[in-house]
């Protein structure tokens, strides 16, 4: 990976295999890849909680290794796809940073470093392996492919555009548009602070913890349980503080010492207080 990189203990590397639940690949293969990638998505949550508890989010390789393996957190794109390019580089990937931005309402784009996802080259083929976009592809797709690629997640389709970008369509629709630029950690230091700090940001709008399940996803948005099961979709609010911790405990492995507040709930306070 082309960034500043520094050795990566063994047992941390065991640490986050096991984190997973996955062994140690034999060879870095396109089938090993597919499993570590799946894998990831089902345990790893994509989740926005450092933000509404105060915490700091420091892009460099230890400070979020401890995050993701050693506390077992999960993160949003600039967290989870960093350390699992440090996952796949420790294994014996040759993997690469490239910049993103995801495509909003009317087709409008984010910021510069809106995304931050993982080029990974394999005999003579790329690869995007991203975990950290939310709901998108369970496997990763040929960077290179021009037709139609099935996923369980979708069918995806990447295209180049007229300034030598790509854009990753999904069911037809733009996703996301990529640089073929290789970059650092460090460059995305701005988007990340930009989605942590600003109004405007969905991160600081909203507060999210989501994974993927064998038979859906399921996701806790502020206190909004939903659940996608074999097609089916539930949700239900939870209301009790002791509900929201047993959820976030059990089914997505989170043990927090005190919980986060949904920003709607946030708002209202500071309304209250304002008025008082």
């Amino acid at each position: 990976m082309t960034t500043e990189t520094q050795p990566v203990p063994d047992a941390v590397v065991d640490a986050y295999l096991h984190r997973i639940g996955a062994t140690r690949p034999q060879r870095p293969d396109l089938a090993a890849l597919r499993d570590l990638q799946l894998r990831h998505l089902r345990t790893v949550p994509f989740e926005n909680l450092s933000i509404h508890l105060g915490e700091d989010i420091v892009l460099e390789e230890k400070p979020l290794l401890d995050k993701v393996v050693g506390a077992r957190r999960g993160g949003f794109c600039y967290e989870i796809n960093a350390t699992f390019a440090v996952l796949l580089r420790e294994l014996g990937y040759t993997v690469t940073l490239l910049q993103g931005r995801g495509f909003g309402p009317g087709g409008r784009l984010g910021i510069p470093y809106d995304h931050m996802a993982v080029l990974v080259e394999l005999d003579g083929e790329r690869w995007l392996a991203d975990v950290g976009f939310g709901d998108h592809s369970h496997f990763p797709l040929a960077l290179d492919e021009r037709g139609d690629q099935t996923d369980p997640g979708g069918t995806f389709r990447i295209a180049e555009t007229e300034d030598g970008d790509l854009d990753v369509l999904r069911n037809g629709k733009p996703h996301l548009r990529l640089e073929t630029r290789s970059r650092v950690l460090g460059d995305f230091t701005a988007g990340a602070w930009y989605h942590r700090t600003s109004p405007d940001s969905h991160f600081t709008r909203s507060l999210i913890c989501s994974r993927l399940t064998e038979e859906g996803r399921i996701t806790l948005s502020g206190l909004k349980l939903v659940t996608h099961a074999n097609g089916e979709r539930t949700e239900r609010m939870l209301e009790r503080e002791e509900e929201v911790r047993a959820v976030y405990r059990d089914r997505f492995g989170i043990e927090l010492s005190e919980l986060p507040v949904p920003p709607a709930r946030s708002a209202r306070t500071a309304e209250a207080a304002g008025a008082s």
